[in-house]
């Protein structure tokens, strides 16, 4: 399976980004029974999980975005999105989707930098 990220960007504080991911190498109908989730790497930080959905779109958060990040997902389109508002500088950092467990290969991330 492979994992493309895009959408992210230069935003200020405040303001909003909506990542996507898409995997490829697999059907839509083996695609939805995989729990997915959005991780990101903050410089010289390691790699850390921002939050889950599962087979069912039952989602959890890491409580750093709860209340501001909205985790969903498209199994038509094997496409799993991000939507990110109220962003902060502290939100700055590569992002990745990933199945939950156990992982595939990492994709390349998309870069969002939060800053005025």
């Amino acid at each position: 399976v492979q994992l493309v990220e895009s959408g992210g960007g230069l935003v200020q504080p405040g303001g909003s980004l909506r990542l996507s991911c898409t995997a490829s190498g697999t059907p839509s109908f083996i695609f939805r029974f995989y729990d997915m989730g959005w991780f990101r790497q903050g410089p010289g930080s390691q790699r850390e999980l921002v939050a889950v959905i599962d087979t069912s779109d039952n989602t959890n958060y890491a409580d750093s975005v709860r209340g501001r990040f909205t985790i969903s997902r498209d199994n038509a389109k094997n496409t799993v999105y991000l939507q990110m508002n109220s962003l902060k500088p502290e939100d700055t950092a590569v992002y990745y989707c990933n199945r939950r467990s156990p992982l595939f290969s990492w994709g390349q991330g998309t870069q969002v930098t939060v800053s005025s």
